[in-house]
This record gives structure tokens, sequence and C-alpha cells, in this order.
């Protein structure tokens, strides 16, 4: 169990400092651009942000499953979190910075247990990043806003963009589209 630690911890610091390099060179490193949206799903125009960092607050909001998952780049247990298989309009946030991510319409059942989407809700507000953990090649998926870790994106989903995007229930928030809209 030592040696899976180690190489877990040794895995999210090459990421996390490719992360950071990255953003350096795409938003002066302090900023993002992205798109905001109303709960109801209605874009509300673009808006440059400061990166969102609150290691210490992150640690005593979230739970330690969340934590886990989003700051240090794990995986919960497939079917095993409420809502992987919620069919509800609505939209998911991030769990730690409050980003919109994914919006309800492009939640498709996958049967892996996770809940997976065909397309994020804008394109500026995941950053995908290559991942080699384990021997493997995927693209993990981040929030833009704060580089939470949110899931993975693979090629085999369904019609019109052919994407999977497998994510952990524990880093979304949902929020139930609001009746009469």
């Amino acid at each position: 169990m030592q040696r899976r630690h180690f190489l877990f911890t040794l895995s999210g610091l090459t990421m996390a400092l490719a992360a950071r390099s990255f953003a350096g060179e795409t938003s002066g490193g302090d900023k993002v651009t992205i798109m905001q949206f109303s709960d109801d799903g209605k874009a509300l125009g673009r808006a440059t942000l400061a990166k969102v960092r609150k290691d210490a607050e992150w640690k005593k909001r979230l739970s330690p499953l969340a934590y886990e998952v989003t700051r240090e780049q794990g995986t919960e247990r497939a079917f095993s979190q409420p809502g992987y298989d919620r069919h509800e309009p609505g939209l998911y946030r991030c769990v730690c910075c409050d980003n919109a991510l994914f919006d309800a319409a492009a939640k498709y059942d996958s049967g892996t247990g996770w809940p997976s989407f065909w397309q994020p809700i804008a394109a500026e507000n995941v950053r995908e990043i290559s991942d080699h953990m384990f021997g493997m090649a995927r693209t993990e998926v981040q929030c833009a806003l704060c580089d939470a870790h949110l899931g993975h994106v693979f090629d085999d989903g369904p019609k019109p963009t052919g994407l999977r995007y497998c994510m952990n229930m524990v880093a979304l928030r949902f929020v139930p589209k609001p009746k009469g809209i």
C-alpha cells in the first residue's frame, strides 16, 4: 500500500506541476476565462477570473472522499455515490468552486456507475490534460477555474460528439432546474 500511495503522490505532483506550467502559458497563471451560467442553465457571458485556490478551506469543507478525488486525483468506486444515475433537468457545478461544468441534458447512462456526459456545458469551463498514470494513455478532465480533478474523457461516447466525460459524482454538485423554466 505504501508503494501505491507513493506512486499516487508522485503522479499527483507531476500533474500539478504540469498543470501549473500549462496554466502559466495560457492564462498568465493566475487568471482564467470561463463562461458563467445561472442555475437555470442560461449563459451569462464570459468572465476572466482569478484562479480559485483554497487548499486549507477545501480540506475543512469537503468530505474526505471529495477532497481525495478533487484535490488528490482520486477516484470514487463505481455505483457508490448517490446521484450517478440522476435524470432530472439541471446543472452540474464544481463542488470546490461552483463553476458550471455540465448540463443534465448532455448526461446519459453509460452503464459505468459514474455520471457520464457527451459534452461539457462550455469547453472553456473544463481543461483536458494528458494522463499516463498506470501505464495507460487517458485524458484527465479538470475544472478550469480551480483545477479540481473531475474524471476522464474517453472517445467511446454517443453521438453527436462520440465522447464520454466520465466524472466522479463527489466532484459535482447538482442544481435542479427551477420549476416552470
